[in-house]
């Protein structure tokens, strides 16, 4: 599978297992459609009524802030199972705290600055965190690749168990949220078929 087409698959997954519109009394985001909050929605120029929302401008916003903006083209091409941890990670808990995320992890995983130098955890994709990216991977191989995209999966449940400690009310949503983190590496999440229609909604 090429990076577009994974890209297309993983958005079209994304919104078929998040569903229609969706207003839960526990969810701070408020009403969603496809996964996507109001908030978002109004900060991508949608001002109908969520219940409302196309689903191909949904895909559109998938791509564009959740895709694009990680650089998840250049690291598909590196490592397809990480772009996949920080495309859904992003979807999740925000895009800035995906990459902050990598961020740390390259850190801590540069043997003191012997790999490769460190780099600020700003939460932005750019050109640094790409070649300390590189610099892990050519140093560490495809497995060390694969042990990053599982070690930002671990945090990921470690982020989801503190926001259920500080609010009971989101232990509404602590179930989920471990079982989809699980199953994302098992690919159980990709043994759904996907119509392929919605495929073709994602925008190159």
């Amino acid at each position: 599978m090429n990076i577009d087409d994974l890209k297309r698959r993983l958005i079209a997954e994304v919104i078929d297992r998040e569903g229609g519109y969706v207003n839960h009394p526990a969810d701070r985001g408020g009403p969603t459609c496809w996964g996507i909050t109001l908030q978002v929605a109004r900060d991508n120029g949608y001002q109908g009524d969520m219940r409302a929302l196309p689903r191909p401008f949904a895909a559109k916003i998938y791509a564009n802030r959740y895709w694009h903006s990680l650089n998840l083209d250049d690291i598909a091409a590196m490592n397809t199972d990480l772009a996949m941890v920080l495309f859904d990670f992003g979807v999740n808990s925000g895009p800035g705290r995906a990459a902050e995320y990598l961020q740390i992890q390259l850190n801590v995983l540069n043997d003191r600055g012997r790999l490769y130098p460190d780099i600020e955890p700003d939460g932005a994709i750019g050109q640094q965190t790409l070649k300390a990216l590189r610099g892990f991977a050519g140093s560490r191989g495809q497995s060390g690749l694969s042990l990053l995209s599982h070690t930002i999966n671990a945090e990921r449940i470690v982020f989801c168990r503190r926001l259920a400690e500080r609010s009971e009310s989101q232990e509404a949503f602590t179930y989920g949220w471990f079982r989809r983190v699980v199953e994302l590496l098992s690919h159980v999440l990709h043994q759904r078929p996907v119509p392929r229609e919605w495929i073709d909604e994602v925008a190159a």
